[in-house]
């Protein structure tokens, strides 16, 4: 695991681009502690921090070039077939001088060009400029598990893992995007491709890019694409599950270090764990009850299959400690309170081993969400005449008051496509604009959305929902706090349900066996059951739970959100007395708001790092954003 970063153009002399270089390598030394790289000639500077895991000596340092240095790559990420791929291009001719997944890339888009992109089982962003064309070739893999950003500043191209390298680049305009508070206000991160700095984008997951003569050119080379093979039998859907599994785990534990497991108590994590007898698996929770601590399960488990445990209990001072911290790794705000959870673990770990494997992506293309239940919750309500459906929605909207059932009634009258905006869905049209100022962009998600949703008409709305989640949910929130988190600790996170051999059997699934009346997961379920205890592979899904809501009703930190919610920052995006209410709403127990607090809480410490002035900094954690408090 890797960063990259770099930018074209003449405007700079050698060394002065060789130090610029510097400093936007420096930014993310967390990223590749092990070693640096550069390139500087012929229009362009790129720049390379490593982790090293396969290859670890002098040989698996980058950039890396072909036979005749036409062709420099810098890459992140992990190639799990590059041997293979690595054999059929020397019986095409090429000469390796390593033993790197990394020069398989290079003398591979040498050979095929972008259709390398489809031979490769893995996660990556890498660059490759060519020196003979001046041409500007990245990439990133099918499901977005590796980050790539990119700007372009006047006559420069900038690209990198991380938005904060970019901002090192001399002359960088950096402007706030009000879009993007807009989208975070629905979902509780920015929808990519946009990101909160004006003119900063990310490179959508499954495309690569050209820059060439001065232009962008973006193509897509792969869609997860739902094919239901509704002869498919309960048996036939079991085994093909554990094949394929057995084998992605097995291709994500290829390393020349050792490998370690995240643990919770969910099914895909332990399902991943079954596979790593004697080795380490790593678990956080805290002092709150069992409904906010997985570690004695965890413990349990690596007991009794054989693995070293190790774990921590996460103290509200730690946690509330490292907020700032967290949100300067993460580059932009996430209010998924799981993320710091995440940068603890991943920092146990960081001091056993370099790799771990984890369970991201099982939800999405397994159907394992609770709220995938929803089609077959309501589909006896809506038999009724849509008219019926209709009305009864308006008169509850009406009501000025909340009640059992209100929900019900408004979202039996919708379509999937107007109802589900994702698998979290944080302020309403009426709440965002009672929030936000006048001016500012407050537009219905569903206009985001929609055109995703166009390209999954007439399928089925569980099959519409996962694959909404995959597109946005999962690239915006569950895989953007994955790498960040663990990148933060030089930690390299590997993700084995997240392979295009997985996906092709989970594609295949009926609709049946991924959700029913019995379960979420069904099929993936009864494949971890040949593993697990049944307790555990029919364990409802859970998430990560932290007790955000139980510490904004003490008064310490309900002090200390309330002098966020106060401060400039706060004045210049939202009408604050709605903030203030949203707050002491929850602090006097009246309802549950701790999650829409969480959100305008997280935004306004993350303007504090990258854009507010200190005095209008909120006084919401002590500590400088890079360090812990």
């Amino acid at each position: 695991m890797c960063g990259v970063c770099g930018f074209t153009g003449e405007i700079l002399d050698r060394s002065d681009r060789e130090q610029v270089l510097k400093r936007m390598t420096d930014v993310i030394t967390h990223r590749g502690p092990d070693s640096s790289g550069f390139y500087c000639g012929g229009g362009v500077a790129m720049g390379f921090r490593r982790l090293s895991i396969i290859d670890v000596g002098e040989g698996g340092d980058q950039p890396i070039y072909n036979e005749d240095k036409t062709l420099v790559l810098t890459f992140n990420g992990e190639i799990y077939n590059y041997r293979q791929l690595r054999e059929e291009l020397v019986q095409k001719g090429h000469r390796f001088a390593t033993h790197t997944d990394s020069e398989v890339l290079v003398h591979g888009f040498e050979e095929w060009g972008p259709q390398l992109l489809g031979r490769l089982r893995g996660m990556f962003g890498f660059a490759i400029w060519n020196t003979k064309d001046k041409s500007l070739f990245l990439a990133r893999d099918y499901f977005g598990i590796k980050p790539m950003h990119y700007s372009l500043q006047g006559e420069n191209f900038l690209y990198g893992s991380e938005i904060k390298s970019l901002l090192e680049f001399p002359g960088f305009r950096k402007e706030f995007n009000p879009r993007a508070l807009d989208t975070y206000i629905s979902f509780e991160y920015v929808a990519p491709p946009e990101t909160f700095f004006q003119g900063v984008y990310c490179l959508p997951p499954a495309h690569y890019l050209w820059y060439r003569n001065g232009k962008v050119e973006t193509h897509r080379y792969w869609e997860p694409k739902f094919q239901p093979d509704e002869s498919m039998t309960e048996e036939q859907a079991v085994d093909a599950i554990e094949k394929v599994f057995e084998d992605s785990v097995a291709a994500h534990k290829i390393s020349d270090v050792e490998v370690g497991c995240f643990l919770s108590s969910g099914v895909d994590s332990s399902y991943v764990s079954t596979f790593f007898q004697g080795q380490k698996t790593f678990t956080v929770g805290f002092d709150y009850g069992e409904r906010y601590n997985e570690i004695d399960y965890a413990k349990d488990l690596s007991a009794k299959i054989g693995l070293e445990h190790h774990y921590k209990v996460i103290t509200p001072e730690e946690y509330w400690g490292n907020i700032r911290k967290v949100q300067y790794h993460m580059d932009q705000p996430l209010a998924d309170a799981s993320c710091i959870a995440l940068y603890f673990v991943s920092k146990i770990a960081s001091e056993y081993v370099k790799v771990v494997l984890s369970g991201e992506g099982a939800d999405e293309l397994f159907g394992g969400y609770n709220i995938y239940h929803e089609p077959d919750d309501l589909a006896a309500y809506k038999r009724l005449p849509r008219f019926l459906r209709l009305a009864a929605a308006a008169v509850a909207r009406a009501l000025p008051f909340s009640f059992r059932g209100k929900s019900f009634l408004i979202r039996g009258s919708q379509d999937i496509e107007e109802s589900f905006i994702g698998n979290c869905s944080m302020f309403t049209m009426e709440e965002k604009r009672s929030l936000l100022k006048e001016g500012l962009p407050c537009t219905r998600p569903q206009e985001l959305t929609r055109p995703i949703y166009d390209r999954v008409k007439g399928m089925d709305d569980v099959t519409k929902m996962q694959y909404l989640d995959l597109n946005v949910w999962l690239v915006g929130d569950i895989l953007l706090k994955a790498d960040r988190m663990s990148m933060a600790n030089s930690l390299e996170l590997r993700v084995p349900f997240l392979d295009k051999e997985v996906f092709a059997v989970a594609s295949r699934l009926p609709r049946r066996l991924r959700v029913n009346r019995e379960n979420t997961k069904y099929a993936m379920r009864k494949a971890a059951l040949r593993r697990l205890p049944p307790a555990t592979a029919q364990k409802k899904k859970l998430g990560f739970p932290v007790p955000i809501r139980v510490w904004l009703r003490e008064e310490k930190y309900y002090r200390l959100v309330k002098e966020a919610f106060e401060s400039e920052t706060a004045k210049r995006f939202f009408h604050t007395g709605a903030l203030l209410r949203l707050l002491d709403d929850h602090y006097q127990g009246k309802r549950d708001n701790n999650r829409k607090i969480w959100t305008i809480y997280v935004f306004l410490v993350w303007y504090s790092i990258y854009f507010a002035s200190p005095a209008e900094e909120p006084g919401a954690v002590p500590g400088r954003p890079g360090g812990e408090a």
